[in-house]
């Protein structure tokens, strides 16, 4: 690993102005292409102290062996220049988008004598026109061989071509107007050249007037009686309609867009294009890369835009380009959209959508941007070779004896220390093992403390863990040294409150063990509940992870060696610099960033994180909600609402005497009794105070504060 200031400029060295600078390792390998406006603050701040940069530029920097750069005297140059060389280099720490395949275009070889309409895959020849990218080959066929009564454009090989021009047959095409078979001289170059080019038009979005130039036509055909002719034109606006009803009109301006859209984690970004040509959708693709360099939503995009018309031009480059984030520079943004209108040779707009059609379309493509990154995880962590490897990557880099087969993983969640939470996640043979999720309320201390949250939840899951073991016969005297369940009055937190335990799935509560259960060997009927499902936290994990770093991990340690829990490893990875933390090691573990052990506990620790949050927030929107009236037995949902609409607030209601409560429609005088013994039984709330003004303000909203 190089020390960066090894090859640090001298000051003074570097240039104020725009350049492209590329760093190197010790074999001169080009390992990262960056650009800048100004060189000398953006090199330097590569150079400060290691412990400020983030985690992939300080892998970077120490990779790294020298720096040069390159003066050019605009930022549009700068562009071009760092595209040319990313391209060139290949640099192992700049953003690289891969697709998941290979996309089909529908192509038009313009480059020949007489152009040819086929499929295509791979690099773009010069001189050959493209649409797309289609999801599917069989849809560029189906759009085709409608098209081909309209527009009857040669689409046979050349070797069919040439033997057709030998024997002086066409082929089957031919016979049957598919084709207007210029093999044999049924017409000439310029008009098959014609017929190919009016094909591209109509494919580039210029539909209507071709449409309505063929029904004048048919209309034409009609008024001279020429009823066949004006047959197959009326055929022909058929065949055409339906080509275009298989993409459908998205944006009612026949507006021609590229739509670019990001969805992103810490380590991975998926990106979604839709190309859509006279308003309707004529394309889409979608790419995956992995986030080896530190870099915002605005990058990734401005990374995607050189990957995606680097090598295009003309009317490749649409008159649009909308994006979800440009830089917050402004400069930036201009010298961006210069590039693409210079790849275009026309003005192209690069913008984020505000309002209407296009914002609801650049919706749709940012749902399937994070649809795709999700099928890319879920087939990632999938497969079964991978789920190995990374359980075996991980038990190689904790030392443990045996892969963890079963993982659980533990979080802490709260607002400002409100409404403070754990949730447990499990993980059996790395992949999800919903139904024995578990949640719970902190209920040892009020207020916010992580760690001792964390000591209070790895406690009570183990006391219950002990608690199996004794009441299935599994406790033995091997045990009386450490601290059994039950000891000092503590059943094990066997009774706990049921929210402690809730499913995931389905949102009830597991039945909890009974309390009078019988010794006898720990076979397999002996975790299970009499209905057969498993019993609360049976089966111990062989690995717990918590979130978070050193403190965290030695409260856990801490609760199990309370327990004598000596048998179950305890890891903890720090979501910053995502280190793998041991107990009693001064130091992490790092695991390699493409690992797969890495990958794996990363989404066990988002996992358990997503199960705190949402039962924290749907504990805080229930405390929110609550009012006096829901202690009132016999009032539904709907009398209250009707009390409510009547008197304006809860405030009101409680200064209402019982007959005027009666006056509601639906109450009788014994629920009104009811209403007004429960709010005479609860305070009002405190005044709201403009904290401006000071002025002490009138609570007439009437809800979720009394």
């Amino acid at each position: 690993m190089a020390d960066p200031s090894s090859y640090r400029p001298k000051p003074g060295q570097i240039p104020d102005s725009p350049g492209v600078y590329k760093f190197r390792d010790d074999h001169r390998r080009v390992i990262y292409v960056g650009k800048a406006k100004s060189l000398r603050p953006r090199l330097s701040s590569y150079f400060q102290d290691l412990a400020n940069l983030h985690p992939r530029t300080r892998t970077m920097v120490t990779t790294a062996a020298s720096v040069e750069w390159t003066v050019v005297s605009t930022e549009v140059e700068a562009l071009q220049l760092e595209y040319s060389w990313i391209k060139e280099y290949d640099p192992r720490f700049n953003v690289k988008y891969r697709d998941d395949k290979s996309y089909p275009y529908l192509a038009v070889t313009l480059n020949e004598e007489f152009p040819r309409v086929q499929v295509m895959r791979g690099a773009k020849k010069k001189g050959v026109r493209y649409f797309g990218p289609y999801g599917h080959a069989w849809a560029i066929r189906e759009t085709v061989d409608l098209m081909l009564r309209v527009f009857p454009v040669r689409t046979c090989s050349a070797g069919v071509f040439k033997n057709a021009e030998r024997t002086g047959r066409p082929c089957l095409l031919g016979y049957i107007g598919k084709c207007s078979a210029p093999c044999v001289g049924r017409v000439t170059p310029d008009e098959h050249r014609e017929l190919a080019e009016e094909f591209c038009d109509f494919m580039a979005g210029r539909t209507g007037a071709y449409i309505r130039r063929l029904e004048r036509r048919m209309t034409d055909a009609a008024e001279e009686m020429e009823y066949e002719r004006a047959g197959r034109l009326r055929d022909d606006i058929g065949a055409l309609r339906r080509a275009m009803e298989k993409s459908a009109v998205v944006l009612a301006d026949a507006t021609d867009a590229d739509l670019i859209a990001v969805a992103e984690d810490e380590l991975e970004a998926a990106v979604q294009i839709f190309h859509v040509r006279g308003g309707r959708v004529r394309g889409q693709r979608g790419w995956v890369t992995d986030k080896v360099e530190e870099v915002d939503t605005a990058g990734l995009v401005e990374d995607a835009l050189q990957q995606l018309y680097g090598e295009e031009s003309g009317d490749s480059v649409p008159k649009e380009v909308l994006v979800p984030a440009l830089p917050e520079d402004q400069v930036a943004t201009d010298a961006l959209s210069q590039w693409l209108s210079e790849r275009r040779g026309s003005q192209v707009s690069l913008r984020v959508p505000q309002r209407g059609d296009k914002k609801d379309l650049m919706a749709t493509v940012g749902r399937n941007a994070q649809q795709s990154l999700v099928l890319h995880k879920t087939k990632r962590a999938s497969d079964l070779t991978t789920r190995s490897r990374a359980l075996e990557e991980i038990a190689q880099a904790l030392g443990l004896d045996s892969v963890p087969l079963r993982i659980e993983c533990f979080d802490i969640s709260h607002l400002q220390g409100d409404d403070v939470v754990a949730s447990m996640v499990v993980f059996e043979d790395g992949l999800a093992r919903k139904s024995e999720y578990r949640r719970f309320q902190i209920k040892g201390f009020e207020g916010q403390d992580d760690v001792r949250s964390m000591h209070e939840v790895i406690g009570r899951r183990f006391k219950r863990y002990l608690a199996e073991k004794e009441r299935t016969g599994e406790w033995t005297e091997e045990n009386e040294g450490s601290t059994a369940p039950g000891e000092n009055g503590d059943n094990g937190d066997i009774g706990e409150n049921a929210d402690d335990a809730a499913d995931d799935t389905t949102g009830q509560i597991p039945a909890a063990p009974g309390e009078n259960g019988h010794a006898g060997h720990l076979g397999p009927s002996s975790l299970k509940e009499d209905d057969g499902r498993p019993k609360r936290f049976a089966y111990p994990p062989q690995l717990v992870v918590v979130d978070g770093g050193r403190p965290q991990v030695a409260a856990a340690k801490r609760a199990m060696d309370e327990l004598g829990i000596d048998d179950v490893a305890v890891c903890g990875l720090a979501k910053r610099l995502e280190e793998v933390w041991l107990p009693d090691d001064d130091d992490p573990v790092v695991l390699p960033r493409s690992s797969e052990g890495l990958y794996l506990l990363q989404r066990v620790r988002d996992e358990a994180h997503r199960f705190a949050i949402t039962y924290q927030r749907a504990k805080r929107a229930k405390r929110i909600r609550t009012s006096p009236l829901d202690d009132v037995p016999g009032l539904g949902e709907t009398r209250k609402q009707a009390l409510i609409k009547h008197f304006g607030s809860v405030k009101k209601l409680r200064q209402a005497t019982i007959e005027q409560i009666c006056e509601v429609p639906g109450l009788g005088r014994k629920t009104a009794e009811s209403v007004a013994v429960a709010l005479a039984g609860t305070a009002p709330a405190a005044p709201a105070v403009n904290t401006a003004t000071g002025e002490i303000m009138e609570d007439d909203e009437g809800s979720t504060h009394d």
